[in-house]
């Protein structure tokens, strides 16, 4: 498709080695990564130089998924994001300065809806404690294929979940609003989404934030949705729906399905393909991420 990055249609490919790939991509321009085995999941690593991070500010961790479900290219879910991140990792490797991130490509992120310690980024983040590293603001990105409305996922009711827990999340996505709004991309919006990555680090006490984006039309549309309906957002949370019986039980869950925005209709499907995607997205991503690159946060 015309304006999609060269090679993307490489990478869709139903026989691609995408761990693989991802190292040839990233290695072919200068910048290298390791595989990092972690409870049967391949997660790819990348490695800058030393002097790219200064120890007086946070570690920016940033995560996309490289996994995809059977019979699905899985153009949006999750190659855009992770063709946008492969070509940032090119331009933070020519930065003279230094950035804080730490880049990662997941693997098994569609095993979360086996239960999220299936999850890899589950077994990723309890060895992110191990190691003592539990003081990084995650950004997790997914499904920024379509659309020009970065939507930050809100998060969930956390009345029970520690104090401490609770401030660093509110803080994370504080920090998050403040670098959409002065990135200059455009309309954004919190709301509740489907958990990603992003559900393995924070079952294991470590904030995370996902961004994904939408259509405009099907973000406001979305937006009105959860006005009206009370019950979308634990639906989108993948929260168990109560009915009286199976039947009605079938009917709110239609009715809810019909509700969420017509991208995520498309995912694990072979509709998640190039045609479905919008090239505007992968420029206004790399203008984000770019932003996010320079954004300092004293520890």
């Amino acid at each position: 498709m015309q304006n999609l990055p060269e090679h993307f249609s490489e990478y869709l490919a139903p026989d691609c080695d995408r761990c693989a790939f991802i190292q040839s991509y990233l290695s072919g321009r200068g910048v290298s990564s390791v595989v990092l085995p972690v409870d049967g999941k391949n997660h790819v690593y990348v490695k800058f130089p030393s002097f790219q991070y200064n120890p007086q500010f946070k570690i920016k961790t940033v995560i996309a998924h490289y996994d995809r479900t059977a019979g699905s290219p899985g153009a949006n879910d999750n190659s855009a994001a992770d063709f946008c991140l492969m070509d940032w990792a090119v331009r933070l490797q020519q930065r003279a300065d230094f950035h804080n991130v730490r880049l990662l490509f997941s693997d098994g992120e569609e095993l979360g809806s086996q239960g999220v310690a299936e999850q890899g980024a589950f077994s990723l983040a309890l060895l992110f404690k191990r190691l003592g590293i539990d003081n990084d603001d995650v950004y997790v990105f997914d499904c920024v294929g379509r659309g020009t409305v970065f939507v930050i996922g809100k998060s969930a009711d956390m009345i029970n979940a520690p104090y401490a827990f609770r401030k660093k999340i509110i803080s994370l996505e504080g920090r998050t609003e403040d670098l959409l709004r002065n990135a200059g991309t455009g309309r954004w919006l919190t709301l509740p989404l489907p958990y990603s990555d992003n559900a393995g680090f924070l079952a294991c006490g470590v904030p995370a934030v996902a961004i994904t984006l939408l259509p405009e039309d099907e973000a406001d549309k979305y937006l009105m949705a959860l006005v009206k309906e009370k019950t979308l957002e634990g639906f989108v949370r993948n929260h168990e729906i109560e009915g009286r019986n199976d039947h009605k039980k079938e009917q709110l869950i239609q009715k809810l399905k019909d509700m969420t925005p017509q991208t995520w209709h498309l995912f694990h499907t072979p509709y998640d393909n190039e045609q479905s995607l919008s090239p505007e997205s992968f420029a206004i991503m790399a203008k984000l991420l770019d932003a996010l690159a320079s954004e300092k946060t004293v520890l």
